[in-house]
């Protein structure tokens, strides 16, 4: 009888507690169940949800406070980061979460905050404290091909594009066409 082959996945150790950030006029900081309406009114707006994968369609309040009772509980790995003004109303996410034995990032605004920069100074402070703490790390993101604005951040922090291939978008209820990129600390473009 032969051994079942081993295959070896990078190791994903765990960065630590999710920070607080300032970077400009945005600020980073663990979600709290109490972000629960702005959540679900962002991601119940089909603009932003139709370039996200995993989000259900419609999105509810009861769907924010499933994720967010899970993203607060402590008890599962990487960051999910509450994008906040300096009212702390919470308008976007950033998300730093191991998948396949890789480093993951998604984010997300609120439509009314679109075109102002902010997305690129959250994904730019988000990432810069990441590899503080994990400067051997690499990000993969995956993101739609129609989604232009995104693809054009990534391009100015850094990111290179590795590949596409289709992954199925709850909200659009089909396979769309993604390309997937990737960032190291060393490719990093800081804003």
């Amino acid at each position: 009888m032969s051994a079942a082959p081993v295959l070896s996945l990078p190791v994903v150790r765990d960065p630590g507690p999710a920070p607080v950030v300032a970077a400009g006029p945005v600020h980073l900081r663990p979600f709290r169940l109490v972000d629960a309406d702005a959540v679900a009114s962002s991601l119940s707006d089909q603009a932003a949800a139709r370039m996200l994968l995993g989000v259900p369609a419609p999105y509810l309040r009861q769907d924010a406070l499933d994720w967010l009772m899970l993203a607060t509980s402590g008890l599962l790995p990487g960051w999910r980061l509450a994008v906040t003004m300096a009212d702390d109303v919470t308008i976007g996410a950033v998300n730093i979460l191991p998948k396949g034995g890789h480093w993951t990032l998604d984010y997300w605004l609120s439509r009314f905050y679109w075109r102002r920069g902010l997305a690129r100074q959250a994904v730019s402070a988000a990432l810069d404290r990441f590899f503080q703490r994990m400067p051997e790390a690499e990000i993969l993101t995956l993101t739609p091909a129609d989604d232009a604005a995104a693809l054009r951040l990534q391009a100015g922090l850094g990111f290179t594009v590795t590949g596409c291939r289709e992954a199925f978008v709850e909200a659009r209820g089909r396979m769309v066409l993604m390309i997937e990129a990737r960032v190291d600390a060393a490719a990093l473009r800081r804003v």
